[in-house]
């Protein structure tokens, strides 16, 4: 494949994984049908009281021995009963992912809740 190929290959917008994106709600874009609703149902159960602290796409650093490695962006991260929870809203998990999921357990003691 020739750089110009790859270029215009890479300029192509299309779903990684076939997602189709969602309309704004409440003038925020999600990446997929299952994440907007992901975020609808946490917004009712921090309005519940039942969370708090309510944040999505939060960044991870993931560092080995003081080296950056890559970042893992949560979806969602709240705290429930006095407890930091990162949910992320899966349809698929990519190799990346999982990847991702085992150095966020073994570097920050995270384990990522999958819905």
């Amino acid at each position: 494949m020739t750089a110009a190929e790859y270029q215009a290959r890479s300029q192509k917008k299309q779903p990684r994984i076939r997602n189709v994106r969602r309309k704004v709600i409440n003038g925020i874009e999600f990446a997929s049908t299952r994440e907007a609703r992901a975020w609808q149902d946490l917004c009712l159960m921090q309005q519940a009281g039942q969370i708090s602290e309510l944040r999505r796409q939060v960044p991870f650093a993931l560092d080995i021995n003081g080296v950056h490695i890559c970042d893992y962006v949560a979806d969602f991260v709240f705290v429930r009963s006095g407890q930091q929870i990162v949910q992320d809203a899966k349809g698929f998990r990519t190799e990346i992912y999982r990847l991702k999921r085992k150095l966020m357990l073994a570097i920050h003691g995270i384990e990522i809740i999958e819905t």
